[in-house]
């Protein structure tokens, strides 16, 4: 299918009140989850839970704790998507149902993660990303309607698709030291190679996307603040600041670089 059209006899499938009313439930579940998951409501904060696997200092991949409030524009960003996309009878970019998918493994994700069950939680979260590259992919090769839905459909879903980028090279790590395997003398090196193939996805996501601004927003956010925490919290690695600091200016040149070479378009993505 050529960028900017809509596949014809496609629409959302099922009744549009249906889709709407699950979307709308199932978002509502997933941020009383998210509550779960900072420690309201009796729950263990994520950076407590499974002995403390997910915090900044656990691994050298760990991002800086200020890095999880990008969690608050997520939610704020599905909270718009979950009303708009009660005017969007037809969801002729056949998405719904995959933020549907993606809610409900964020959930899950928590659950697991208060569970304990961090090897787990990596299925989930690359379950997660599978989901979310896949809804990235409908909206590039469909264009937005309007500049409404190229925020709060496009936008929102980049967004989240950055972040669970670089979240779940975190969380892998977690699993790995968890699991007794924290690299040794060439941990360092692992972490390089990792945030290497980071940027390379930055990079491939914003060729393949013609320059999307949310998606390549959230990867630098993520990228930004492991190396913040490297500098400046425990464990300290320069080298491995240096790569994510080094890949997050690469993303951000490659996709100013693709959105200018893309040229104007009546409505394009976020």
């Amino acid at each position: 299918m050529r960028p900017g059209s809509v596949r014809g006899g496609m629409p959302g499938a099922g009744s549009p009140r249906l889709r709407q009313t699950v979307v709308s439930v199932v978002f509502i579940v997933c941020v009383l989850a998210s509550f779960v998951g900072s420690g309201a409501f009796g729950g263990t904060p994520i950076a407590e839970a499974a002995d403390g696997l997910l915090s900044s200092e656990a691994t050298l991949l760990a991002p800086g704790s200020g890095a999880f409030a990008i969690w608050s524009v997520i939610y704020a960003a599905l909270g718009a998507y979950t009303v708009w996309q009660w005017t969007d009878a037809a969801d002729p970019r056949r998405i719904a149902w995959l933020v549907v998918a993606s809610l409900v493994l964020n959930a899950g994700w928590i659950a697991v993660v208060q569970a304990g069950a961090v090897l787990l939680s990596v299925i989930v979260i690359v379950a997660l990303l599978a989901v979310l590259a896949e809804t990235f992919r409908r909206l590039v090769t469909t264009r937005p309607r309007s500049r409404v839905e190229a925020v709060v459909a496009d936008g929102t879903m980049g967004l989240y698709l950055g972040w669970v980028c670089v979240a779940t090279c975190a969380n892998i790590a977690a699993a790995l030291r968890g699991a007794g395997v924290d690299g040794g003398s060439v941990a360092t090196w692992w972490a390089v190679v990792v945030l290497t193939v980071v940027a390379a996805l930055g990079v491939a996501l914003a060729v393949y996307g013609r320059g999307r601004l949310a998606v390549a927003a959230s990867i630098v956010w993520g990228l930004g603040w492991i190396a913040a925490e490297r500098l400046n919290g425990t464990p300290g690695s320069d080298a491995t600041a240096v790569a994510a600091i080094g890949g997050a200016v690469v993303v951000a040149f490659v996709t100013a670089a693709a959105r200018l070479h893309s040229g104007p378009m009546p409505v394009r993505g976020f």
